[in-house]
């Protein structure tokens, strides 16, 4: 089982991801993560909120079915985190392998 925390930090990426593929609101970007992640309401919608408030989404509203939705679009600070992770990468990749190293000794 990943740790929380470190599955918070990836979560947040995925879901600028999805977002990356276009605009998208909270109950789709579920169903959208779920072959990849798991990810409840409850995890989810702060996570939101913290992205916008950092400037990484922004949201507006459009009416559907006579009620307003919340909807969600990356902003370039997004982009760029995105970026910034998959920069990251090989260092993430070589810490894995140093890990897996070591546990195929034990």
């Amino acid at each position: 089982m990943l740790d929380p925390q470190m599955k918070r930090g990836v979560l947040e990426i995925c879901i600028l991801s999805a977002l990356s593929r276009g605009d998208s609101y909270g109950y789709q970007l579920i169903r959208d993560l779920e072959d990849y992640v798991s990810v409840s309401e409850s995890t989810l919608y702060p996570i939101l909120r913290r992205l916008e408030a950092s400037g990484s989404l922004e949201v507006y509203s459009v009416e559907h079915n006579f009620r307003l939705r919340k909807m969600y679009r990356l902003t370039p600070a997004g982009a760029q985190q995105i970026e910034a992770f998959l920069e990251s990468w090989p260092e993430l990749q070589k810490m894995y392998d140093y890990i897996r190293e070591g546990s195929a000794n034990a």
